[in-house]
């Protein structure tokens, strides 16, 4: 029975046998028997490599250790609101900060100041829900997730990807006027400046069906 771990581009907990291609964590969301109880504990919300140092967890979701997370890709992990991690992604880590630094100047601190920011972006703090905003389509970068009819689209050159846990599967062109975006607008930023980092920004599938 697949575990409740695999993360969406709305930043929700959802229960598929897709493993995806990218890791991460933010904080332990499960309780003694394994059982999400929350999204989120803190502000540190990361992205990482599947394999690093050959380190191994036998079993998944162990009580008081931090929940295991796993995502389609990166595009799908910034979307959730997740940054590289600065252990097992050092380089990344290094170049993001560069980039964020140029966006934000005025960001001083490491990581805390960076988590703060991309805390207010990513997460509504009364609904406690992910939060959303409008921007035009034709401003939107490769990576980006936007919303349409409740379902989560890729941006990709002159297409929207319908995201699911194991791939991209329906595409459709893009579109104008605005859009409901879900990628916080920093990590839009980011993208813009045509990130590529050491974890695969979009899932093989995209390839295939950006040219639908």
């Amino acid at each position: 029975m697949p575990l409740r771990n695999r993360v969406t581009p709305f930043g929700e907990l959802v229960a598929d046998p897709a493993q995806g291609l990218v890791y991460g964590n933010r904080g332990c969301l499960h309780d003694e028997t394994g059982q999400i109880r929350r999204r989120f504990t803190g502000r540190r919300w990361i992205a990482c490599r599947l394999e690093f140092r050959g380190w191994k967890r036998t079993r998944l979701l162990q009580p008081g250790r931090f929940t295991e997370l796993f995502f389609l890709d990166e595009a799908t992990a910034f979307a959730a609101g997740h940054r590289p991690c600065a252990l097992c992604r050092h380089e990344d880590y290094r170049n993001f900060v560069t980039i964020w630094h140029k966006i934000h100047p005025g960001d001083e601190g490491g990581a805390d100041a960076i988590d703060a920011r991309l805390h207010a972006e990513r997460v509504d703090g009364e609904a406690h829900c992910q939060r959303r905003y409008e921007a035009p389509f034709e401003t939107l970068p490769d990576g980006a997730f936007v919303v349409l009819d409740d379902t989560a689209f890729l941006v990709l050159g002159d297409r929207l990807l319908q995201w699911t846990p194991a791939g991209y599967e329906r595409s459709r062109p893009r579109l104008t006027g605005l859009a409901v975006v879900l990628t916080p607008p920093s990590l839009v930023t980011v993208l813009a400046g045509g990130w590529r980092g050491a974890v695969p920004l979009v899932h093989p599938s995209a390839e295939t069906r950006a040219t639908d």
